[in-house]
């Protein structure tokens, strides 16, 4: 019975079900409240009734109607809108998540389900000792993956039990944040306390992390590859609309785990989603070096990107003879010595695993005199109806445009073309064997993309042109600090590719041992016999048998970010004003209209040329304007536009680091340029 004065008093009755284990407790609570009280005084009411003594600090309110979190507890009830209809839950803010990471590992820990995933993974990445955090984010498995696995349960025997590394003990577990370590300003590592020596850079920086040395090495260290059998039965996209369903699952940064249908014990992918590998360090980045290493080698593997026959035995010789012989080895466990450590820094310098370089050398270029190119290169321009469509002309190569003359003597005066390059697409036309060294050209035009082909007499003229070429397309001209690392790059590249067959390698008989079909993709194995293939991985492995296990690994990052595909992430959508669908392809410096049905480009945008974008949050449309008054609009079709809205804005968010900054990032900012306002 309710007495008169509580019942003239607008109090009223609110149902709160309790998360608890306690069996011989009830979980339903029924409290008389009013709309006036906050609600930090509605969760200590409800402790009192519940009378259980245990820790209740890490318990929130969970709003299940609207689906959100009720963690301002100066609120009241009347200011979140909180009726007598209302479903409240109070249970824990951290609870256990599986993560599969790149290198098909999985681990178990708890994560923070009232967090913004931004967040969450930051604490994930502190536990799992990978910098950088904002290049990663969550991601759930596509259907068509989901499809074949249950598949294969289906067909199969018996299942597989999967083999799980269990974090629960986690700082992250009791909402803790890990001490400063590797996250520190100073970026000192830490020593062992009893023999004084590094630690080695395979554990983790953190004193409180549950990551031990054997943990880590599992993170850290590549491990023997996969069956062909199995990687049969693991998802690979065949057409670009497949490729386009891998990445429709990125979850939301700005909210939480719980708000997006996120259950306790669920799993999702933990992936690097923005391909801009900031700040590369061995010395620090063991963990991260080697799940970017093992996501691009996934990729090739799955063929998520597409690569030449020659690209791919050069991915296989870097797997099979470096990285997994090395890592069964004893040399992988030798990570203390400095001096090894100082060697593969300088390693690191030299390869330039960064997208846009950096300054290697000493050399002050004077900026004032911008370089210039001038050869003899051959012009090919595709013709349906000519078969002499290859004729010699003379090439300069100034600024960001490219002019060729009939011959050297003509070129003081008028050039019979022009071709400017900014905001180009350039894809290297080469094979090495052939002794072809081609430079693909797709300028941007009116009506869609001219196609010009460059084809270059040798190595070393290709990498000087090649290169040039890169930096034009981002408006940069060669007298930008990067352009000479980007010849290196190119060399260094081309000179993997270019092995010559020595008679013992072929009788080599490690390579029965190592089963050289499990590293290739599928495609591979059905047109080559295992001893076939053998002999060619062996032939790639000439060039690369004197690599440390680190530089190897940073090795196969820089052959990946080579390839034409590297950094597409791919939607289907329609732009405005288009009657059929097109693939829209989202990069770190672009967005490129794609033909669905053959695969070529059609456009390119740049950011670097972008003035504003927006969503139309009604009709789920993204609106882009550029420089020169050029508007784009679409509508995604394969996925939420939220999830593209957040790739460009991530994008330019991760465009305004700098080494000089610290470790600590404007979370703010990042929110401002993804979250939206829906």
């Amino acid at each position: 019975m309710i007495s008169s004065t509580e019942y003239g008093s607008h109090t009223w009755e609110l149902l709160v079900t309790v998360d608890h284990q306690h069996e011989e407790v009830q979980k339903e609570f029924v409290l008389r409240v009013t709309g006036d009280l906050h609600i930090g005084g509605v969760m200590l009411k409800l402790v009192e009734q519940i009378k259980i003594p245990q820790d209740w600090s890490d318990y929130a309110l969970w709003w299940e109607q609207k689906k959100c979190w009720l963690l301002k507890t100066h609120w009241t009830l009347d200011k979140c809108g909180v009726q007598a209809d209302a479903k409240l839950f109070f249970t824990t803010q951290h609870k256990m998540l599986r993560l599969r990471l790149p290198n098909m590992k999985t681990v178990r820990l708890k994560v923070s389900f009232s967090s913004v995933v931004f967040k969450a993974v930051s604490d994930i990445c502190k536990i799992l000792n990978i910098r950088r955090s904002e290049e990663l984010s969550l991601l759930k498995q596509s259907e068509d993956a989901l499809k074949k696995k249950k598949k294969k349960d289906k067909n199969g025997k018996e299942p597989v039990t999967e083999d799980i590394l269990n974090l629960c003990d986690s700082p992250v577990s009791s909402g803790l944040s890990g001490s400063p370590g590797l996250y520190s300003k100073t970026m000192t590592p830490t020593y062992d306390p009893i023999s004084g020596t590094p630690a080695s850079s395979m554990i983790t920086w953190f004193s409180d992390s549950p990551l031990t040395e054997q943990n880590c090495s599992i993170l850290a260290l590549s491990h023997p590859n996969c069956s062909p059998e199995t990687l049969a039965e693991m998802y690979q996209p065949r057409t670009l609309a497949d490729k386009a369903k891998l990445n429709a699952g990125w979850l939301d940064s700005s909210r939480s785990l719980m708000e997006q249908g996120i259950l306790e014990d669920d799993q999702l992918l933990l992936r690097f989603k923005y391909y801009t590998f900031f700040d590369l360090n061995p010395k620090y980045d063991a963990v991260r070096i080697n799940q970017i290493y093992e996501q691009a080698r996934w990729a090739i593997l799955l063929e998520e990107i597409d690569c030449t026959e020659e690209e791919m035995l050069i991915f296989a010789a870097l797997q099979a003879y470096q990285v997994s012989k090395l890592s069964l080895s004893s040399e992988a466990q030798d990570f203390t010595c400095e001096s090894e450590v100082d060697e593969v820094e300088a390693a690191l310098s030299n390869l330039e695993v960064t997208l846009e370089g950096g300054n290697t050398s000493n050399i002050l270029e004077d900026i004032t005199d911008i370089p210039k190119l001038a050869d003899n290169l051959r012009l090919v321009r595709p013709r349906k109806l000519s078969l002499k469509a290859i004729k010699p002309y003379w090439f300069v190569f100034k600024d960001t445009s490219v002019s060729y003359f009939k011959n050297k003597e003509s070129a003081l005066g008028e050039p019979i073309e022009k071709l400017n390059l900014k905001g180009c697409e350039v894809v290297p036309d080469v094979n090495v064997a052939a002794k072809k060294f081609g430079i693909k050209l797709l300028i941007p035009v009116a009506d869609g993309m001219n196609e010009v082909y460059l084809r270059c007499e040798n190595e070393n003229q290709y990498a000087r042109w090649m290169a040039a070429c890169v930096l034009a397309s981002k408006g940069k001209t060669m007298a930008d600090s990067s352009y000479q690392p980007e010849v290196h790059k190119i060399l260094s590249f081309l000179k993997m590719k270019n092995w010559t067959m020595s008679p013992q390698a072929v009788s080599d008989p490690e390579s029965i041992d190592m089963k050289p079909e499990c590293f290739v993709s599928l495609r591979y194995t059905k047109k080559y016999k295992p001893k076939q293939l053998a002999a060619r991985i062996l032939e790639a492995h000439q060039n690369v048998s004197q690599m440390t296990l680190v530089e190897a690994k940073l090795r196969f990052i820089q052959a990946w970010q080579s390839l034409p595909e590297f950094g597409l992430s791919y939607y289907i959508v329609r732009f405005k004003g288009s009657k059929k669908d097109d693939v829209l392809g989202v990069s770190y410096n672009r967005l490129i209209r794609i033909d669905i049905a053959t695969g070529d480009p059609i456009t390119t945008w740049r950011f670097s040329n972008m003035k504003q974008w927006n969503v139309n949050w009604e009709i789920r449309q993204v609106a882009i304007e550029f420089d020169q008054n050029v508007f784009i609009a679409f509508t995604c079709l394969s996925a939420d536009c939220k999830i593209i809205h957040e790739y460009i804005g991530g994008y330019i968010f991760l465009s305004t680091r700098s080494k000089d900054q610290n470790e600590t990032l404007d979370e703010d900012l990042f929110h401002k340029l993804t979250g939206g306002q829906e």
